[in-house]
């Protein structure tokens, strides 16, 4: 069903008028460097847990997991346990209580200088931010290119102009009222994709007769899966693929594991953590975080199976052959342009946006405070006042913003779930095994942080570049220096780099930190200690820094 131009535009300008507004808030309320770029330690654990659901679930989890999941089925749902498991409960209960109090006790205001000063080293600071600034404008360029299209076409403007437009309207929101505005947006941004998806799933279940119905009918159609699909292990939409076949090795290892396991190492998710004022607001951010990933991704991946139900009894085919050439990333448009009000889709279609936007502004701050603040500022040019910190970080966003920008401009459609997943990859590989053994494991060494970190990082890019297929191939490195596509042949093409590069990162961790001498016991002592009087600790601190806060 069309939606009519003028009832588009006039829901994206109320859209982008509540957008600044609730942008202005946040930067009324920033103190000095740590309101610009830790949002002052105070974030009411409701907008911590929006703003992180938000940063982690883009278009790219609603419709390109959602068409994925019409071709796979729904063993895509494991991933949302382990998304609420690992990326929620985990992250929130386990991780967060310590990087709170750690980040408090050093000091630290990004995740680069979080794990540096816990490991005494501006080599892993640098590094670390590097890594970052380096890899993620990929990330962030797929939610580009995939936010410029929708503009496109919802709006019928110029692409170009399309993705300058939405590039614009987050880069001034990051670059003048820093982390705190932005997860003020995240957070208005996320209520919006939890109304359009709650209506999407009931529509969905009302227009297929009800819960049971709709998912016996899916069971049913089991004879439907294209005969390509049963040769590399499809057993229908309502079965897991069959043990090691090709589609079981992508679902488990690349998607399942890949992208559940890997929240946890995210920088622009971990140092939300450090935003909230207490252990207490982490937990209460629990009951708001897992109930909004089970919304978001949950709805996605089940509407997107079960669309195959209805396109089956309206055009007499499954999904994957009702969009031009099985591409999955038109099967969640395509449904709903074909079975929603038009009221609906317009309101859809903010959520979208919402989505590609609260990542998008999620990735920019990153990479600013990252090669701005981490790799300049504390790598090169150590020892700048706060005033000096601010700015350079603001010129550091600006500059990551141009470098996404010029890079959606010449990337190819096909990058955005490669670079996703390439990237998600390469922080689990690399920061995860130092990440737990900077909260969790006192004999972690700097040698053992280090060698992980390096390890991690270089072993995963190898494995992305000379022996994963669906990387290795497009890219075609391992074919012009070697003369064939993959290094290794058999299964091992199929193995996602988390399940090789992660356990050798740990070893190194592991091995290293065994053979070189451990920290002091005052600076472990200083790093480890509990703050009874954090709160107090951080009111003080921002009523200090409160009076400095007006060249901000």
């Amino acid at each position: 069903m069309a939606v009519s131009t003028s009832t588009l535009i006039l829901f994206v300008v109320v859209y982008f008028a509540a957008t600044f507004y609730v942008a202005r808030l946040g930067y009324k309320k920033n103190s000095q460097t740590d309101g610009y770029m830790l949002a002052g330690r105070r974030v009411p654990p409701a907008i911590m847990a929006l703003s992180y659901g938000a940063a982690f679930i883009s278009t790219s989890a609603i419709i390109g997991f959602g068409g994925v999941a019409a071709s796979l089925g729904m063993g895509l749902l494991w991933l949302v346990f382990m998304n609420i498991f690992f990326g929620i409960f985990i992250a929130f209960v386990v991780f967060g209580p310590g990087t709170r109090r750690m980040g408090l006790n050093l000091g630290a205001i990004t995740y680069p200088e979080f794990i540096g000063k816990r490991f005494q080293s501006r080599f892993i600071q640098a590094f670390s931010g590097l890594i970052v600034a380096v890899f993620m404008p990929l990330y962030a360029a797929s939610v580009i290119i995939g936010a410029g299209r929708f503009l496109e076409t919802t709006l019928g403007i110029n692409y170009n102009l399309a993705l300058l437009l939405f590039t614009v309207i987050i880069a001034f929101y990051v670059i003048k009222g820093g982390l705190l505005s932005v997860m003020y947006v995240d957070a208005m941004q996320a209520t919006i994709m939890l109304i359009g998806m709650t209506f999407l799933l009931v529509f969905t279940y009302s227009k297929l007769g009800g819960v049971v119905e709709a998912h016996q009918a899916l069971t049913n159609m089991a004879n439907l899966v294209p005969q390509a699909l049963v040769d590399q292990g499809h057993r229908g939409w309502t079965a897991m693929p069959a043990f090691n076949s090709p589609i079981w090795w992508t679902l488990v290892s690349t998607i399942i594991m890949g992208v559940g396991i890997g929240v946890l190492a995210q920088p622009q998710l971990a140092v939300r953590f450090m935003t909230v004022k207490d252990d207490r607001s982490l937990k209460r951010a629990v009951a708001v975080g897992g109930p909004f990933l089970l919304m978001m991704a949950g709805v996605a991946y089940v509407v997107g199976a079960l669309s195959n139900v209805y396109f089956y009894r309206t055009t007499g085919m499954i999904s994957l052959q009702v969009v031009p050439g099985g591409n999955t990333d038109l099967i969640i448009p395509a449904f709903l342009n074909h079975t929603m009000p038009e009221m609906f889709v317009a309101i859809f279609m903010l959520s979208l946006l919402s989505a590609a936007m609260s990542t998008a502004a999620a990735q920019f701050h990153t990479m600013g405070t990252a090669i701005g603040y981490d790799f300049y500022q504390q790598g090169l040019m150590k020892g700048k006042s706060s005033a000096s910190t601010v700015h350079v970080t603001k010129l550091g966003v600006a500059f990551t913003i141009l470098v996404s920008v010029i890079l959606a401009y010449i990337l190819p459609g096909s990058i955005i779930a490669r670079a996703t997943a390439m990237f998600m990859g390469l922080c689990t590989s690399a920061f995860l095994p130092l990440y737990i053994g900077a909260l969790f494991w006192k004999r972690t060494t700097k040698a053992g942080a280090t060698a992980s970190l390096v390890v991690g990082s270089i072993s995963s890019l190898f494995w992305l570049v000379f022996v994963h297929a669906k990387e290795a191939v497009p890219l075609g490195i391992c074919q012009a220096i070697f003369g064939k596509a993959t290094l290794l042949a058999g299964t091992w093409p199929l193995v996602d780099p988390i399940l090789v590069a992660t356990p050798l990162s740990f070893l190194a961790l592991i091995v290293v930190s065994l053979m070189t001498p451990k920290f002091s016991p005052e600076f472990l002592k200083k790093v480890y200690r509990r703050r009874f009087e954090d709160e107090e600790e951080v009111s003080e601190t921002a009523s200090h820094k409160a009076t400095d806060s007006a060249g901000i």
